[in-house]
């Protein structure tokens, strides 16, 4: 995430600015008598150096109350949003991020506020056993954030992340796939593998999800759509451990990888051998 405090490159210019600063603006006096630039920078001094980011808030919102309606309060309210977030307080972060998307849509800043909104989802994202719930904010925020500023730096960040929550959900599948499988709930588990292969299938787990398909529709007697399966995992995924354990699974029921009869996967194979899946 951009910061706009003082950075590395700056570091010597800055310091001797803000240090100007600090020696004339302690953490309680009244700050009507500085301008907004001198309370802004002291803000962003504060804010690298205490160990508690929420002491920079002060700063920015007096900026706010002092002089409103300028750029230096356009900046301080984004810089709020920023502070909540760097000190994990979430929700108020999000809906101070809001209130700048809402003020200034169409502020530079905006991509940025749009990123801090996506974060404060996908920073909370739980466990893969836990309700997901989380990862679907994040993932439609971030998408935002990379369809409406796509030459950003904040997009190309997105992006990153959004794959990472993809495969998230992915992983929340097939969790639940596998314990429907071990109890032998095949029909169910099925669904499970499904959802990975047709909705999740460039993500790290489709290799599995066809492995366990073969594993399940094996079980149930579903004879094609295990091959079907298997010679998906064969023509993608050849390297895979997961299709040597299938390939064996099939050589001790007499069974080949080839896809065979016309179910759901026999589609999937058709695009694959195309090219155009994955």
């Amino acid at each position: 995430m951009r910061r706009r405090v003082v950075t590395v490159a700056v570091a010597g210019v800055m310091a001797v600015t803000v240090s100007a600063c600090s020696d004339r603006v302690s953490s309680d006096e009244p700050l009507d008598g500085f301008s907004a630039e001198q309370i802004f920078q002291r803000g962003e001094y504060v804010l690298e150096t205490n160990a508690r980011p929420d002491a920079a808030m002060r700063y920015f919102r007096e900026i706010e109350r002092l002089y409103p309606y300028t750029d230096w309060a356009r900046r301080a309210i984004v810089m709020q949003a920023y502070t909540l977030h760097r000190d994990r307080q979430y929700e108020e972060a999000r809906t101070v991020a809001q209130r700048f998307l809402d003020q200034y849509p169409g502020d530079p800043d905006a991509a940025w506020a749009s990123y801090i909104v996506a974060l404060t989802y996908y920073d909370q994202i739980e466990d893969v056993g836990r309700d997901q719930g989380l990862t679907f904010q994040a993932l439609r925020h971030l998408r935002y954030v990379i369809e409406e500023y796509p030459n950003t730096e904040y997009a190309r960040s997105a992006v990153l992340k959004f794959d990472l929550a993809f495969d998230r959900l992915a992983a929340k599948e097939m969790e639940i796939g596998r314990y429907y499988l071990a109890r032998g709930n095949y029909a169910a588990s099925v669904n499970r593998f499904r959802a990975v292969v047709e909705e999740y299938q460039t993500t790290t787990h489709t290799p599995e999800a066809l492995h366990r398909l073969v594993e399940a529709y094996l079980a149930l007697g579903l004879r094609d759509e295990a091959q079907t399966a298997a010679a998906i995992l064969g023509h993608n995924f050849q390297s895979s451990p997961f299709y040597q354990d299938s390939y064996d699974l099939l050589t001790r029921a007499g069974l080949t990888d080839s896809a065979s009869g016309e179910s759901w996967l026999r589609e999937v194979y058709r695009r694959t051998i195309r090219g155009d899946w994955i």
